[in-house]
């Protein structure tokens, strides 16, 4: 499989710079990867490219061929020597761009991504011009990966209309229209010369045709590849132009129609070896080509002829498009002592929505097709849907893999994520209630808290509340109260005690970027750092799930939050070191979390309704307590003045933070709002549960993760209950009971799903997560096809 890579870049280069997003996925589907960066502004880069193509313009003869022996130039250095040294600082400058801040979380995720073996198509969908003239092949991501290649493309683009198939009696091979143009001062019989030793080629040549010539053959017969070599130009205004003849010069505009209906029939691959075609590549991507061959420059006759000739050789002997025009630009290299930068000329332009055809899948032999079996007279008979209909067990299993394959289709695509989720929490609201965790221990700031002490709460307070604390032995106190910058008085004091009690863990954040992020409290240890950021689903912002803990390589160097553990994790960490014996963590071979026996395995992009879930780090999903109230909880005014009970601390994790109502911290959840405190408590709940088992209660029971099933035993879960379905309808269908067929189908439905909805919630009881709308999804759809397919009463 072959990567595909986007970059979608929007702005200018000498002004506002570019907002970038990335996306990366295997060829054909949706990405796996996206996320967003930035390019900042760089007019000198600007500059330089100005100034390279200066210098090289003064290499250019009027023509396709460069001559610059011929050519004199009035500066200090000889014209190639000065166009090659503007060249190598244009290459310094776009290199040192490219390793900009702002630009390197792209970067990394390219590199991560990115696999050396695997052909990797490159896609800049941006309209900046001076972005379209760059060498970006110089970028040390395509240089580092040997079967990668850049492409230009629009932000903007529809699909291409719907393409005519080929008809039986059309001639085979690969259908090429080369039009020779203009030939004044070139040599195009070189490049007829090679087209027509091409294996498996049908070819039409048009020698500097007439506009009408070149209309008919657009519009009359299909095409694969549409080719051109003569002379072209793009104007300043951005408009390209081709030269027929020595008397026409025509725009793609004025062959819109023909080329339209080109596309329509199947025309695949432009290729103009001519001079300066961007202009021309951007009025073909507003017609939806799929993909071209464009030249950035002015280009000499003999780096025109030989790049040709290394495209058709690699092409047609079976390289992907990409690698063939890598292949030809790379080998233009050696051309350069007499032609400067011939490797920066050829250039894609490629519709965002189309595959690149390979010379191959061009090469269509109707004649190769199977014949069609000989018809009988009781052929009309022996059609798939009438076997099976006098097969009713082939009928329901056809009926059942096809629908449950349509289904887990649009599931694999995400299409049902948003319906899953609202059944996973509806579900999760349903479970028995619980009672509160005894081993956990709330104090908030209460409005009353507030309006004696202020807000934020003096650091003097907190030094208080953890000192009281304290003297009850808890087995963690966790300050979920942000600290970044000292609220006197009593900064050194509440300094001083993070320093010297180990098992207070203070919090911060690394948020989406370095200008999210919340930093510790200054000079606070950093192995009793936790940070406290929350999940939220992107469509609904919900908290379902938590980062228990995550490798250093996504966070930021610029973060001032670096720890790699959750504010959850090191007050669990804490606690298992208060038990005897200790329960130290450690970490598996696959990095899942292990605690003793527990494993807490991580969840992976496809966990039961997430589809492409961004899934670094150790998340799992929150198994909310089903209770009203997490834990007790007091006010730090009841902490301070001793209207405690000192066993309501000792051996406890104790969270502290704001519970004020006027200080938003509100959070959705599948239990409604709830503040960032509860939740934490709630994933430590958790966490000791599934680790030691639920000592609150009676019979100690183990509270498990709640996880879900692979992909595959989720269709096998789906075919299961279709089967189910399908033996169901069939039955009542050919077996009446006397009460009316659709009355009986109902009932038979909701008694159905009834059953499916209770066997998903017991299974959520028990910490699985099974597929209920797309088995709700699949049930209907079986039952409705084999209501359709069945004939009534086929079996009296």
């Amino acid at each position: 499989m072959s990567k595909l890579v986007v970059l979608k870049l929007d702005g200018d280069l000498e002004q506002q710079g570019f907002r970038i997003t990335l996306e990366i996925g295997q060829e054909g589907q949706y990405p796996d990867i996206a996320t967003s960066g930035a390019l900042p502004p760089n007019p000198e880069l600007a500059a330089q490219l100005a100034q390279w193509q200066t210098h090289y313009h003064r290499l250019s003869a009027p023509s396709r061929a460069l001559k610059p022996r011929q050519i004199r130039y009035d500066g200090s250095l000889h014209p190639i020597e000065a166009c090659l040294q503007s060249a190598k600082t244009l290459e310094k400058q776009l290199r040192l761009w490219l390793q900009s801040n702002s630009f390197r979380e792209i970067d990394n995720q390219l590199r991560q991504a990115l696999v050396q073996e695997e052909p990797i198509r490159i896609l800049l969908r941006t309209d900046d011009q001076q972005l379209h003239q760059l060498p970006w092949h110089v970028w040390d991501v395509v240089e580092q990966y040997p079967k990668a290649e850049v492409a230009l493309g629009a932000p903007k683009f529809r699909r291409p209309l719907t393409q005519l198939t080929r008809s039986a009696s059309a001639t085979s091979g690969v259908r090429i229209l080369a039009i020779l143009g203009d030939r004044s001062n070139i040599n195009v019989e070189a490049d007829q010369q090679m087209l027509t030793e091409l294996p498996g080629a049908n070819l039409t040549f048009l020698v500097e045709p007439s506009r009408r010539v070149l209309h008919d053959h657009l519009c009359e017969q299909p095409w694969d590849i549409l080719f051109f070599a003569g002379h072209s130009e793009t104007t300043e205004d951005g408009e390209g132009w081709i030269k027929l003849n020595p008397d026409v010069s025509l725009t793609i505009e004025e062959l819109k129609y023909g080329v339209n209906r080109a596309i329509a029939h199947g025309l695949q691959f432009a290729i103009f070896n001519s001079c300066d075609g961007l202009g021309l590549a951007h009025a073909l991507e507003e017609l939806q080509l799929p993909q071209m061959i464009v030249m950035r420059q002015p280009i000499p006759d003999p780096v025109a002829q030989d790049f040709l000739k290394y495209f058709l050789k690699a092409f047609a002997g079976g390289e992907p498009f990409y690698l063939a025009e890598r292949e030809a630009r790379e080998r233009l290299q050696s051309l350069e002592d007499q032609f400067p930068c011939a490797s920066w000329l050829p250039v894609i332009y490629q519709h965002p929505a189309a595959i690149p055809a390979t010379w191959q899948q061009l090469c269509r032999h109707p004649e190769e097709e199977e014949p069609s079996e000989p018809k009988t007279p009781n052929s009309k008979l022996k059609t798939p849907l009438s076997t099976s209909l006098q097969r009713p067990l082939g009928l329901v299993c056809l009926s059942s893999v096809t629908v449950t394959a349509l289904v887990m289709g649009l599931r694999w695509f995400g299409w049902l994520q948003p319906w899953e989720l609202q059944s996973y929490d509806r579900l999760l609201r349903q479970r028995p209630a619980e009672l509160p965790d005894s081993r956990i221990l709330l104090v908030g700031a209460d409005e009353r808290d507030l309006q004696q002490y202020g807000f934020p709460v003096p650091d003097a307070v907190l030094v208080q509340v953890i000192e009281k604390l304290g003297h009850h032995r808890p087995a963690a106190i966790g300050i979920d109260i942000y600290r970044d910058r000292p609220v006197l008085p009593g900064h050194e004091s509440f300094v001083a005690e993070l320093q010297s009690n180990p098992n207070v863990v203070p919090v911060c954040t690394w948020g989406t970027d370095e200008t999210q992020a919340i930093a510790p409290p200054p000079d606070s240890p950093v192995e009793q750092i936790g940070f406290a950021d929350l999940e939220l689903d992107a469509a609904d912002a919900v908290v379902r799930r938590h980062v228990l803990s995550r490798s250093p390589n996504p966070i930021s160097p610029l973060s001032p939050c670096t720890t790699p553990y959750s504010f959850s994790l090191q007050l669990v960490f804490n606690y298992l070191d208060r038990q005897i014996p200790a329960i130290p963590p450690t970490l598996t071979a696959e990095q899942d979390w292990q605690f003793d026996t527990t494993i807490i395995k991580r969840l992976t992009p496809r966990t039961g309704g997430y589809q492409n879930l961004d899934a670094r780090g150790n998340q799992i999903l929150i198994n909310y307590r089903a209770t009203a109230e997490i834990a007790q909880q007091i006010s730090i005014t009841a902490l301070l003045q001793d209207q405690i009970d000192p066993s309501w601390i000792r051996d406890r994790v104790v969270l502290v933070g704001v519970t004020a109502a006027s200080v938003q911290d509100d959070q959705s959840t599948p239990y409604g709002r709830m503040r960032g405190l509860h939740i934490h408590a709630h994933i430590v709940s958790q966490l000791l549960d599934t680790i030691l088992g639920d000592y609150s209660k009676v019979d100690a029971s183990h509270r498990p993760l709640i996880q879900a099933m692979p992909q595959w035993a989720d269709a096998l879960w789906v075919l299961g209950w279709t089967l189910v379905g399908g033996v169901l309808v069939w039955h009542l269908r050919v077996h009446p009971t006397g009460i009316p067929i659709l009355l009986n189908l109902t009932i038979g439905f909701g008694v159905a799903v009834g059953v499916l909805y209770g066997s998903c919630w017991f299974a959520l009881v028990q910490g699985l997560w099974l597929p209920l709308i797309p088995t709700v999804l699949a049930l209907g759809i079986t039952g409705g096809v084999m209501l359709v397919l069945t004939p009534g009463s086929v079996v009296q």
